[in-house]
């Protein structure tokens, strides 16, 4: 009587766990947000995951990675989550080549199969484009760009694979001059005898460590500096895609740093280094300045660019902070100072071959060119 009694009481335990778990198992039924795998789907067999859709449990395909369940209209649809990849910073930029890679944190159930990253001159680009393959699996990876195009914006985004299709990581822009400020603005360099310059004047907003340089239009607040700021000249920033900007004196020795990593602005002493290397300053100009009339005005004396320096007359911003000569000269800083009111820099202009040192006050505004530490 006792294991009668005994088998009767197992089996209503038993059909009340099943109701239980046949209750619990529903009410994780019928989501309708989006929400992290596993927060309101029912885990079946082996991890399996399924929905229900209002009479039976489905299971549900895996999918990408970095996706996530998102429910439309009440069916689980995989999307996009480019959290789930990590396209990395690019780095060792040169010319024509380049390094990124990325991080796959997922493989959502299902290998992958594929990974890399993919790069075009448009937003959004996919392996349709360009693109590297860096081995399979989830993790870390390095790729290498090659074939570039000197001089042109890129944009990149890494990519995973797997038997559901292809997903992609956070978009990144870089350009493929092989050297880059902070702003993203590229720059081509030349070796003039021992020196390592720019070939394109400073075109930045913000100091090395990402501080923003105040835009200062206004003439009497831009003469009353004592601290660092940048203009446009005539304040149009168009002019900047060619010249570059224009800082007073306290940008150049401000101890955020102007230039990019590994680069500075020429003290006065090493502007001479360049100008001796070139027979000296009477004649230097000539060897530093594009040659041609497309941005120097006539006569543009001696202008053979044999240096590849290709100094333009991007004017400056001079007594009362107006602005003039663009097209007849250009002004470089130094970082050396003579008074405490007065620094040397550098001028040439359309009618000489020279590029001779003059001082003037710390709230000009001029050119900038930076040399590699």
């Amino acid at each position: 009587m006792e294991t009668q009694l005994h088998k009767f009481i197992l089996i209503v335990m038993m059909l009340f766990i099943i109701q239980i778990s046949s209750i619990k198992l529903n009410a994780q039924s019928n989501p309708t947000t989006t929400g992290p795998i596993g927060s309101q789907l029912a885990y079946g067999i082996n991890e399996d995951i399924k929905y229900w859709n209002g009479s039976v449990w489905i299971a549900i395909p895996s999918g990408l990675p970095g996706q996530s369940l998102k429910f439309i209209n009440g069916v689980p649809t995989w999307v996009s989550n480019p959290n789930g990849i990590i396209t990395n910073a690019v780095t060792n930029i040169t010319a024509t080549t380049a390094t990124c890679g990325g991080h796959i944190a997922s493989s959502s159930g299902s290998p992958i199969t594929a990974r890399g990253v993919c790069w075009s001159a448009n937003h959004n680009p996919t392996i349709i484009h360009m693109h590297t393959n860096d081995d399979i699996g989830k993790g870390n990876f390095t790729s290498n760009l090659t074939g570039l195009a000197t001089n042109n914006t890129y944009y990149v985004r890494a990519y995973a694979t797997n038997s559901a299709g292809t997903v992609y990581g956070n978009e990144v822009i870089y350009n493929s001059r092989p050297v880059i400020d902070i702003d993203g603005n590229g720059y081509d360099t030349v070796v003039i005898g021992t020196q390592t310059w720019m070939k394109q004047n400073l075109n930045s907003t913000h100091y090395r460590n990402g501080d923003t340089i105040p835009n200062v239009t206004n003439n009497t607040s831009w003469s009353n500096l004592t601290t660092g700021a940048y203009c446009n000249y005539n304040n149009n920033s168009t002019y900047a895609t060619t010249y570059g900007r224009m800082y007073n004196w306290y940008t150049v020795v401000d101890t955020r740093n102007l230039c990019p990593t590994g680069w500075h602005v020429p003290s006065d002493a090493e502007w001479t280094v360049l100008t001796d290397y070139l027979g000296g300053a009477s004649i230097a100009g000539g060897k530093l300045k594009e040659a041609g009339l497309t941005h120097w005005q006539s006569p543009n004396a001696g202008a053979t660019n044999e240096t590849g320096f290709t100094a333009l007359p991007g004017g400056y911003r001079g007594s009362n902070a107006t602005y003039g000569d663009i097209g007849y000269a250009g002004c470089w800083w130094s970082s050396t100072a003579i008074t405490t009111t007065f620094v040397w820099y550098r001028y040439i202009n359309n009618n000489y071959s020279s590029a001779n040192g003059f001082d003037n006050t710390k709230t000009y505004g001029f050119s900038v060119r930076c040399l590699k530490d």
